[in-house]
């Protein structure tokens, strides 16, 4: 399974367009996307696999933790719905304590991905 081959093009034209009407048609097609993949997970998670952190889920993360830090102060990516299978592999992933020590500063992201924003 190729995690990134339709994630990571989806993720920079949700971020890159500048009109709100494409940025809506994008943000669809990386929601599918992560739909298309999360289907193919364990049921009851959190993580791809289940319980234990997987390779998927190392591919997934650094998405993942755009999704909040970037896409959401940018493009007003929705936070994942409580409850939901979704929500629980982000929260799983963003609370990894290897993840924590491998991610950079919400001022970094936003500082790093501002000119493809157009900000």
């Amino acid at each position: 399974m190729q995690v990134n081959r339709n994630i990571v093009p989806s993720f920079y034209r949700v971020l890159q367009e500048q009109d709100p009407n494409k940025q809506v048609e994008h943000a669809k097609d990386l929601r599918d996307a992560f739909d298309k993949l999360l289907a193919a997970a364990d049921p009851n998670g959190p993580f791809f696999m289940g319980l234990q952190m997987s390779f998927v889920d190392v591919q997934a993360a650094p998405w993942v933790i755009r999704l909040r830090r970037v896409l959401k102060p940018y493009r007003g990516w929705p936070d994942a719905e409580d409850g939901t299978r979704w929500a629980s592999w982000v929260n799983a992933i963003d609370a990894n304590e290897h993840v924590q020590a491998t991610t950079s500063t919400d001022a970094l992201y936003l500082d790093s991905y501002a000119r493809y924003a157009g900000k």
